[in-house]
């Protein structure tokens, strides 16, 4: 039963960190680069969209995390998991804190009502996304670590 934990949990978080890494590195500077208002609406769209997954998938690898340290409380590598799962929570208190609130305007946006300063408003997303997303990889790394 807790190698099954243990398997899901490493499968979650590290596809969520492909997820998260693709918006990052590929998805962004594709909407960036396309012409006229497309890569405004592209994002938006995204916003909607991950927005209404994101939450559950962040939550979701908490809760997979809890429940290996719990189950698996004796067991060697226990202290990595017990920091990765700090590494969740920060990743998600980052989210409600920084990300979201940004999120849940511009995903709203079109080019007739989005404010002036929508540029810089994305590119303050785009760091504090990175931030996350090297905090999730970090939290990848060290339960794959565990399973080692």
């Amino acid at each position: 039963m807790l190698t099954a934990l243990e398997v899901i949990t490493t499968v979650v978080v590290g596809v969520m960190v492909g997820v998260e890494f693709s918006v990052a590195f590929v998805l962004n500077r594709i909407f960036n680069a396309l012409p006229e208002d497309s890569g405004q609406l592209g994002r938006a769209h995204g916003g909607r969209m991950l927005g209404a997954v994101m939450p559950v998938w962040y939550i979701g690898s908490l809760v997979l995390a809890a429940l290996w340290v719990i189950a698996g409380w004796h067991e060697h590598g226990t202290g990595l998991v017990v920091t990765a799962a700090g590494l969740l929570i920060v990743s998600v208190v980052m989210s409600i804190l920084l990300l979201v609130p940004i999120n849940n305007q511009s995903k709203t946006w079109t080019p007739e009502n989005r404010p002036a300063d929508w540029k810089e408003q994305m590119n303050r997303w785009d760091r504090f996304h990175y931030v996350r997303v090297a905090v999730i990889i970090a939290a990848f790394t060290l339960l794959v670590a565990a399973l080692a």
